[in-house]
């Protein structure tokens, strides 16, 4: 359970839900079984709740009549409006249902203040109004009768025509001709605007046959093809990514002998994903917070910090290496340049950092958009696990790859669930999808993933113990008997004899981490060794994996037992 699990809890006890396209999808199913049962009085939501849920709602209040599109606040067109409003007195359930709108917060306060100030003239005048805040988008209510008085604004078809559809449709099996005619021109677009896309369909493939990705067979071959891709794809390899094919190439730049051969190639797939904007937010901060902070410490001026701030981003590792190859490979294939690079380190930094879902969420303060994060690590899981060739799957990949779709798993399995059911619908219904998704897998079930999990879970007490974070290291520990104090005495006797701690890969490799498993106590002894400047390696960290603990809670329960030398 996350900390906004908890949260959600204790409102749903009292009958009240939340509903945000930032929440797990788990939390969101918690909240509309429940609403459908009868058993919430109150639901808070977004426009998330107005579309593909069957809720019974009677009244329906916008504490707003405008939103946040991502770029600006505007006014609710009327579609969402209605989409929203729709929801109240359903069919079914109620004979009538009620819309009700809210005045701006400042309205509000100043009608409050005069209804104080009575009818007395006098104490009228002396109340001071507020005023809206500076950039504020307001309403009234001639805005609320406009939008309910208003039809709602046509739908625009967004279909385009793109080199991956054409290479997803030639990659399957079947003739590739007929498949794109019949998408083409079974669809309800204009005849007009249905010529535009079958124009831009013939282009795009003459453009894929001149740059030798694809080539016309004289005959069928044994699946049914007249055409089909001249680039060696994985059976399960995944064309939903604009830029899959880049990353196929861009993988033989890296070298397998590199210690950080499998993080590279991490950093390969999600610069080819689509920003997670709110998790590039939070490290963007955090990396600005940090800097401003080590710049005080310095003594540096506040006009000079300001501007070095500027020279600061979110990690992005590989950059230069990575457009260099990108600009070189769109030479030869040229719609990749409608799809941009975006070099990143999401999984790669919580990886390094050693962290589980929960700490990333917590570390960057993301609880509020938890199921955006989820569904960033669901979809590198399966870019991952679908388009890197087993061939090139080093042992620490494949480690890195089962540790993020375990983790994926422990937090909310349905993405995965119904992603593996839309790929394989003949083993596995919908409605089977989402009670797997509900049921969970004991962690240890996965043993390689639950190895990881054990060694980034002592990886992550090295760290904190590197940076002499005593006191995040009593938080984790202090039920096991080890607070800050512990810690910290434990840890000086340590900078007594070295100068410093080793974090890099060899610090957190396998070889630094050895496991006695005693299968009928269920438990497993672990020894976390730590990479002393002198290699002497007789420091480390001795801890107990209580493995029912771990399936009760979903992840490695560890109680650290010693610290100091052997």
């Amino acid at each position: 359970t996350t900390k906004f699990g908890r949260n959600l809890s204790r409102y749903v006890r009292h009958g009240i839900g939340v509903h945000h396209a930032g929440m797990l999808p788990k939390y969101r199913r918690l909240v509309e079984k429940l609403a459908q049962a009868g058993l919430l009085k109150v639901i808070c939501g977004t426009d998330t709740l107005g579309v593909g849920v069957n809720v019974p709602i009677r009244t329906v209040l916008f504490t707003a009549l405008t939103k946040y599109d991502g770029t600006r606040v505007r006014t609710l067109r009327a579609r969402e409006f209605h989409q929203i409003a729709g929801r109240a007195g359903r069919a079914g359930f109620d004979t009538a249902g009620f819309v009700v709108a809210q005045a701006p917060e400042h309205v509000v306060e100043n009608e409050k203040a005069l209804a104080k100030a009575g009818d007395d003239p006098k104490k009228r005048r002396k109340v001071v109004r507020k005023k809206a805040p500076e950039g504020f988008v307001g309403w009234t209510d001639n805005t609320f009768e406009k939008l309910i008085a208003s039809e709602p604004e046509p739908l625009t078809s967004r279909f385009r025509v793109t080199h991956t559809m054409l290479l997803s449709v030639i990659a399957r099996p079947g003739n590739a001709f007929e498949a794109m005619r019949h998408l083409l021109e079974d669809n309800h677009e204009p005849r007009k605007q249905q010529l535009k896309h079958i124009r831009r369909a013939i282009a795009i493939y003459r453009s894929l046959l001149d740059g030798g990705i694809v080539e016309k067979l004289h005959e069928p071959d044994a699946s049914g093809r007249i055409v089909r891709l001249t680039v060696d794809l994985q059976q399960d390899f995944a064309l939903n990514q604009p830029l899959s094919t880049f990353a196929l190439a861009a993988f033989e730049l890296l070298d397998p002998e590199s210690p950080s051969y499998a993080l590279d190639m991490v950093s390969v797939v999600e610069s080819t994903l689509d920003d997670p904007r709110q998790i590039l937010v939070a490290q963007l901060n955090k990396a600005k917070g940090e800097a401003v902070a080590a710049m005080k410490a310095d003594g540096v001026e506040y006009e000079e910090r300001m501007e070095r701030l500027q020279d600061i981003t979110y990690p992005k590792p590989l950059e230069e290496l990575l457009f260099h190859a990108y600009n070189t490979y769109r030479k030869s294939h040229p719609w990749v340049g409608d799809h941009p690079l975006s070099p990143k380190s999401v999984i790669r930094d919580m990886y390094e950092r050693a962290m589980s879902f929960t700490e990333l969420v917590s570390f960057y303060e993301l609880a509020r958009t938890e199921g955006i994060v989820l569904r960033y690590l669901a979809s590198a899981y399966k870019t991952l696990d679908h388009n890197i060739p087993d061939d090139l799957k080093s042992e620490d990949l494949q480690d890195l790859i089962e540790w993020l779709g375990e983790t994926v798993r422990q937090v909310d399995s349905s993405l995965l669930d119904e992603w593996e059911q839309l790929a394989n619908p003949e083993e596995m219904t919908a409605e089977e999808a989402q009670e797997r998704a509900d049921e969970v897998k004991p962690v240890t079930t996965n043993a390689r993933a639950f190895r990881v999990l054990v060694r980034n879970a002592l990886f992550r007490r090295v760290e904190l113990a590197a940076l002499d974070q005593v006191e995040e290291l009593g938080e984790l520990d202090a039920e096991a008997g080890w607070d800050a104090d512990a810690w910290g005495e434990a840890m000086d006797k340590y900078w007594d004899e070295y100068d410093d701690l080793g974090t890099g890969p060899d610090a957190r490799g396998p070889k630094l981490l050895q496991i006695e498993e005693e299968p009928q106590n269920r438990l497993w002894r672990v020894r976390q060794t730590f990479a002393d400047p002198n290699g002497d390696h007789d420091w480390g960290i001795s801890a107990e994996i209580d493995l029912t603990a771990s399936d009760a809670e979903g992840r490695a329960v560890v109680r650290v037992t010693d610290v100091g030398q052997l």
